[in-house]
C-alpha cells in the first residue's frame, strides 16, 4: 500500500465530506435555494406584509391567496383591503383560513364565511383555503387524527355547501403525515421550502418563505411564494363560479 497515495484520498475524501455539509448547511439556512419552480407563480400574505401595492405585485405574481380569518373570532386586519385589491389589480385571489385546534370547526367555518360575505366579492374567488398546520404547544403534541377529524370534516361541509366546492387544504409535511386522512378528498397545497413535496397528491405548493418583492411595507421582510401544478386555464377554472 502506498501511504502517499492513502493520505491523499484521505485528505480529498475529508474535503468532499466538508464540502457536502457546507453545501446542506447552504440550503439549510436557505443561502442557497434549490426551488426554482417555473409556470403559473403566485403568493399568499397577511397583515404581517402591511400595506400592500396591489398594481407593483401583480406585475410580479398570476395568483394570491390572503388570510381572512383564524380560528372562531379573529379576522386579519388587512384582510378586505388585500382581497379586494388584489381582485381589482386583475390576480386570480383566494382566502385562507388558519385553523385553530381549540375551535369547533362549524364556528370556524361561520367565522370565514362571514367575512368572505362581507367583502362582496366572492364570486369569481379561488376556492376557500384551510390553514392546517402545528402550531405552540401542538408541535410536541399534537392531537390525533381522531381528535381532529370531526372538527375539520364540519368546517369543511360549511364550506363546500356555502360556495359549491370542496376547499383546499394547506399543511405542512408534517401535518399531511398526521391528519391526511381528514382532508375529505380536498385539493392540497403542501409547505415545502427546501424541495419539491415528497408525494404527488398537491395541486399549490409553496416553495419558499424568503422572497422579498416590491409592493408591500410591513414588519415582515419576506412573502411566501407558491407554485400552482397547472397551466393559467385550469386555475381559472378552480374559480367559484367559472364556466367549466
Amino acid at each position: 500500500m502506498n501511504n502517499k497515495k492513502t493520505h491523499k484520498g484521505i485528505i480529498i475524501g475529508l474535503l468532499l465530506v466538508m464540502l457536502s455539509a457546507c453545501g446542506a448547511g447552504a440550503v439549510l439556512t436557505k443561502r442557497v435555494k434549490l426551488n426554482h419552480p417555473q409556470g403559473v407563480i403566485g403568493a399568499d400574505i397577511s397583515s404581517y406584509q402591511g400595506e400592500a401595492d396591489w398594481e407593483k405585485l401583480s406585475q410580479k405574481l398570476d395568483f394570491v391567496f390572503v388570510k381572512a380569518t383564524e380560528g372562531s373570532t379573529y379576522t386579519d386586519d388587512r384582510f378586505e383591503y388585500n382581497f379586494c385589491g388584489a381582485m381589482d389589480a386583475g390576480l386570480y385571489t383566494g382566502a385562507y383560513h388558519f385553523f385553530s385546534f381549540d375551535s369547533e370547526g362549524a364556528a370556524q367555518a361561520e367565522n370565514f364565511i362571514s367575512a368572505m360575505e362581507s367583502t362582496g366579492r366572492c364570486d369569481g374567488m379561488l376556492p376557500p383555503v384551510i390553514d392546517v398546520e402545528l402550531y405552540g404547544d401542538y408541535l410536541s403534541e399534537p392531537k390525533s387524527a381522531d381528535e381532529v377529524r370531526p372538527q375539520l370534516e364540519a368546517m369543511i361541509a360549511a364550506i363546500e355547501k356555502q360556495y359549491g366546492t370542496k376547499p383546499v387544504i394547506y399543511c405542512t409535511g408534517r401535518a399531511y403525515r398526521l391528519y391526511k386522512d381528514c382532508f375529505e378528498d380536498c385539493p392540497l397545497w403542501e409547505r415545502n421550502v427546501y424541495f419539491r413535496p415528497l408525494h404527488d397528491d398537491w395541486c399549490f405548493w409553496q416553495y419558499s418563505d424568503t422572497e422579498v418583492l416590491d409592493g408591500y411595507n410591513g414588519d415582515e421582510k419576506y412573502i411566501d411564494m407558491n407554485y400552482f401544478k397547472g397551466d393559467i386555464k385550469e386555475l381559472a377554472a378552480m374559480r367559484i363560479g367559472a364556466d367549466m
